[in-house]
Parts: structure tokens; C-alpha cells; sequence
């Protein structure tokens, strides 16, 4: 019960003090690994440069990223975040087709989540055809590259 008025505290302040659009980009295995990891696939770019480019590209909106390796710490990353931000764009990476753990932890936050994923999965091998976190997002954006994270973006501007 503590741990839930501390949230809901910092919801209200978050509301109050931001006046801009939060949203939150969270990659998880590998992604650590862009620029340098099967360039063929996903590109020759690491993700720092990327969000400083993509950041800049939308002023108005205050970014923050994390990202692990670790299942666990991407479910406590959605559950510190999941009540304060205005939108969450997740690339689960290979835990998007077996975390049944942080397809519940996106089921049980009030952020509207949206799954990215820079390949096209669906052209890939048959085990990156289902995604287990995906009936409970928003929507997903794949197979345009470190794009699909602008995309993701300018969709919660629609709204």
C-alpha cells in the first residue's frame, strides 16, 4: 500500500512539474549490441546516437531510455514507470515471443505501451512470428529500422 501512494504521488507531481509529453523507451537483450550485432539486420548506428537524433527531432517531448539484458529489470523499469509517463515504446528484443512475465507487467500499468521492433519479424525465422507481449500494447510498428522508434513516437502525437 505504500509503495502504491508513493506512485500515485508521483503521478501528481509528474503531472504538475511536466508540462511536456513523457515517454519512455525501453530495449532489452542485446539491444546493447546495435551498430556492432548482424549490421545487416539491423544497422550500423548504436542507439545512444540514435536517441540523441531522435530527441532532437521532438523538443517538446521529454525522453528518457533504459535498457537491460535482465527480464526482471525490465518488469521493475514498466512498474516504476507505468503510472507516470504518457506513453512507453518497449523493443522487447527475443522477449517478445517467451515473457509471458512482462506481457503481465504491461497488462497491469495504466502507460499506453507501444511494441517496436526495427527488423521485420514476421520475414524472419517462425519463432519470431508471435509476439506474446503484442495483445497487450497499443499497437506495434516493425521492419523500418530505427525509424519504427520515430514512428512509435508520432504515434502517441495522434492521439
Amino acid at each position: 500500500m505504500f509503495q502504491l501512494r508513493n506512485i500515485m504521488k508521483n503521478v501528481i507531481l509528474n503531472k504538475l512539474v511536466y508540462n511536456k509529453m513523457r515517454i519512455l523507451i525501453i530495449n532489452g537483450p542485446n539491444l546493447n549490441l546495435l551498430g556492432v550485432r548482424e549490421t545487416s539486420i539491423y544497422g550500423n548506428k548504436n542507439f545512444e546516437l540514435y536517441f540523441q537524433e531522435l530527441t532532437g527531432k521532438f523538443p517538446d517531448i521529454e525522453f528518457s531510455y533504459y535498457q537491460s539484458n535482465v527480464e526482471g529489470e525490465l518488469i521493475n523499469k514498466l512498474h516504476e514507470c507505468g503510472f507516470s509517463h504518457d506513453g512507453i515504446i518497449i523493443n522487447a528484443g527475443a522477449y517478445t515471443h517467451t515473457s509471458v512475465a512482462i506481457r503481465d507487467a504491461i497488462a497491469g500499468i495504466k502507460t499506453p505501451v507501444t511494441e517496436v521492433h526495427i527488423s521485420n519479424t514476421l520475414t524472419r525465422e517462425d519463432f519470431r512470428h508471435k509476439s506474446v507481449i503484442g495483445p497487450v500494447c497499443r499497437g506495434c510498428i516493425m521492419g523500418f529500422g530505427l525509424q519504427s522508434y520515430e514512428l512509435a513516437v508520432r504515434s502517441y502525437l495522434q492521439e
